[in-house]
């Protein structure tokens, strides 16, 4: 059955008056073909996102409308690997009891420089060894910092992140792990990442659809050995230990207006080897 997630913008709500609500979903949901599976919640931003099965948008949103009238102000058709990928594993909550998870993700891209001119200078054997020691080095980071792959792009690596100062700490690791293989390695791999942030169900109507589209445009914008973070990053990681370099306004493709970008200094590597856990 088709998988839909929406978005529910609710200040002022409690985690108990959601659980009150999920609870009334349930009660009615099989008179409408629907199956709730379960549900994100942010009382910082006042958001909330619920997961559903359903025959179509129309009878998920349906049995929100019937059963309590909080309906969604954004649904989409998601599917299981990627909300999997994206939020981690599905936690359903005991209908009726207070349930507070967040789904706000901080996303990371990691980019090979000049792949195809490395391909054609190294030969497809070469190339791939350079490919195997990014895989590596970055998995590795993934693993130490709590970050899961979303997905392999070919010449990098997508990843998700529930801790936006792990991301950060993360990509120094991978950073400074690349720097020392250089020095010892006969071919140089020439490795840049971004990272943004934000939540799965926007305006854009895909899943994560603008946090995933900045991190690859300041993955790409950038040269190799930097990592250049959005604003949101920044702001978030304040207080944190790490050194972030105003680079200014910038046009990027699929953004109206020019965006302001952050690199990460690598002088936040401490902060990497010792990254504290804070909430968003």
């Amino acid at each position: 059955m088709p998988l839909y997630l929406d978005r529910h913008d609710v200040p002022g709500v409690t985690s108990v008056d959601l659980a009150m609500a999920h609870a009334k979903d349930v009660q009615i949901e099989k008179t409408y073909g629907v199956k709730y599976v379960t549900y994100w919640f942010d009382p910082v931003r006042a958001t909330a996102f619920c997961l559903a099965e359903g025959p179509n948008a129309e009878s998920v949103e349906a049995v929100h409308r019937d059963s309590h009238g909080l309906v969604a102000s954004r649904i989409i058709l998601v599917d299981h690997r990627s909300v999997g990928s994206f939020l981690g594993a599905i936690l359903e909550p005991a209908v009726g009891e207070p349930f507070a998870h967040t789904a706000f993700r901080a996303i990371l891209f990691t980019d090979i420089c000049g792949s195809t001119a490395l391909t054609n200078r190294l030969g497809d054997v070469g190339a791939m060894g350079l490919l195997r020691a990014h895989d590596a080095i970055v998995r590795n980071a993934l693993e130490s910092h709590g970050g899961s792959e979303v997905k392999h792009t070919g010449d990098g690596i997508m990843a998700s992140f529930l801790s936006v100062p792990q991301a950060v700490a993360c990509a120094l690791e991978i950073n400074h792990q690349v720097q020392e293989r250089n020095r010892e390695a006969k071919t140089e791999l020439p490795l840049r990442i971004g990272i943004s942030c934000g939540e799965p169900v926007t305006e854009e109507g895909d899943l994560f659809g603008a946090a995933v589209e900045l991190a690859a445009r300041l993955c790409g914008h950038g040269a190799a050995g930097t990592i250049l973070v959005s604003g949101a990053i920044r702001e978030l990681c304040l207080g944190k230990g790490y050194s972030f370099v105003d680079r200014g306004r910038a046009k990027l493709k699929g953004f109206d207006d020019p965006v302001r970008i952050y690199g990460v200094s690598v002088a936040g590597l401490a902060a990497a080897e010792n990254p504290q856990h804070p909430a968003h």
